[in-house]
């Protein structure tokens, strides 16, 4: 490997608890690689894989994050009070900024990791790889899920329940496909540039909206009204864990890091990137989850692009779609990309434009959009949806591995440990048992809530009702 290493290394940045030489002249990576640990060599005329910048890396993190959750994050308000969602979001966007760290250290440590299952295999082989690799493969797949979900509620506000909501969810996963086929991050790059400020711009048009109009589109339209806020609620359990597990999944993209750094020119500047786009999110989330909750209150819609009235909902769902549709090619692409990898990783299809190359890649965004589609249409409630993929899935694969993966690069350190290290131990720890709390209690409180909305007569599934909450 030492022929493809560059032979100047003035100007590389080593991470912190990298310490010696030989460590840096094994990890860090040359200016121009034409083999790569995962992808193999490069072919003439094949798929560059590792051709994203940290900029198209900070505004893939951006979208991965910035799209289906920002928009359960004023409804969160509504059931835990506005004090504590503030502080639940500074919380869990501040743990989702280590683990998401632990990613990139642990990738500049063991090159040949790919995706977290890669991880999982390097810590606990076998086993380790299938349990993270099917994880992994269902968490990208819900989410793609819940994204078809949000489009259909999009095509139906924009429309206004134009046609059956089954054929909108089943275009949003056919238009999600033909965008996610296309083999490289650094070419969906654009269309999460495109998607991001679709979604901003949305965003602030229902932000002003509800600032300035006379009350929600959802709260009585005669007689004097007043916004009912609270600065503090009183949920149950179940609801409780259920707003944990919603913003785990809206400020824990941590197992999609894997996928990004591994095809980004430069690793190292991938802590770069995930600061930048982890500050912008969580100030975006407080933000928008203040103004929004505070003008709305119990009134709230969600997804909360139908908070303003019925205009406000087609003009910011119409603005919104693109966005929609990033998220959704986005989380059909990193599945069907991890699969795809998988099953030709050490061929010469990988890297090619053979035949099996092109049967392999397309069966695998066939497959993941397949099952995305048949998620999007037996779970139709957009809230449980978002609170069962953070709780079953994403604290899982966001928590847990992070903590093993300073046990496994730390652990040899202990006989000269000190107060550092252990406090460092310590939060790893804590960091592992939440995981495994909030994927027990949150995916009891999202079931909960789930049996709550058909009991109570909500959307049943392949519904062709109007789920966009039109007024």
């Amino acid at each position: 490997m030492a022929e493809h290493e560059s032979k100047n290394r003035d100007d590389i940045e080593a991470p912190e608890d990298i310490t010696t030489t030989k460590e840096i002249e094994e990890i860090l990576p040359a200016k121009e690689r034409p083999y790569d640990d995962v992808f193999g060599e490069v072919a003439e005329n094949g798929p560059n894989y590792r051709s994203v910048g940290w900029l198209g890396a900070m505004v893939l993190m951006l979208k991965t994050q910035i799209g289906l959750g920002v928009l359960a994050i004023p409804s969160i308000f509504d059931t835990v009070g506005l004090i504590p969602g503030v502080l639940l979001i500074g919380i869990i966007a501040g743990i989702a900024t280590w683990t998401s760290y632990m990613v990139g250290i642990f990738k500049l440590k063991h090159r040949e990791v790919y995706a977290i299952d890669d991880a999982g295999w390097v810590m606990f082989g076998r086993v380790g790889r299938e349990v993270f690799g099917a994880a992994f493969s269902l968490y990208m797949i819900f989410v793609a899920g819940s994204g078809i979900l949000g489009m259909s509620i999009g095509f139906n506000s924009v429309s206004a329940h134009g046609t059956c909501t089954a054929v909108f969810v089943a275009v949003s996963a056919i238009v999600g496909m033909l965008f996610a086929s296309v083999r490289t991050l650094s070419r969906i790059t654009w269309i999460a540039w495109v998607g991001l400020f679709c979604i901003m711009v949305a965003i602030l048009i229902v932000t002003i909206a509800v600032g300035i109009q006379d009350r929600p589109s959802s709260a009585p339209q005669t007689g004097a009204w007043s916004s009912d806020y609270k600065l503090f609620a009183y949920p149950s359990f179940a609801q409780g864990v259920s707003v944990v597990s919603s913003l785990i999944f809206a400020c824990s993209a941590t197992p999609a890091y894997f996928s990004i750094v591994a095809e980004m020119r430069e690793p190292r500047y991938f802590i770069r990137s995930l600061v930048i786009a982890q500050v912008g999110s969580t100030l975006i989330y407080i933000v928008v989850g203040i103004v929004i909750y505070y003008f709305c209150g119990s009134y709230v819609a969600s997804p909360a692009l139908g908070s303003a009235g019925r205009l406000i909902q087609k003009v910011s769902y119409g603005i919104a779609l693109p966005g929609l549709l990033a998220t959704t090619t986005i989380f059909i692409h990193l599945p069907s990309k991890y699969i795809f990898v998988r099953l030709l990783r050490g061929s010469r299809h990988l890297s090619s434009n053979s035949p099996t190359h092109w049967i392999s890649w397309i069966g695998c965004t066939l497959t993941v959009t397949l099952i995305s589609y048949l998620i999007a249409s037996g779970i139709p409630f957009f809230d449980s949806l978002v609170s069962l993929i953070g709780a079953l899935l994403g604290a899982f694969l966001a928590y847990i591995p992070a903590g093993a993966m300073w046990y496994y690069d730390n652990w040899s350190q202990r006989a000269n440990r000190n107060w550092k290290w252990s406090c460092m131990a310590c939060w790893a720890v804590f960091i592992i048992v939440a995981g495994v709390f909030i994927t027990v209690a949150g995916t009891y409180g999202s079931v909960i809530s789930i049996i709550d909305s058909l009991q109570n007569g909500g959307l049943k599934p392949w519904t062709c009702s109007d789920n966009s909450n039109m007024s």
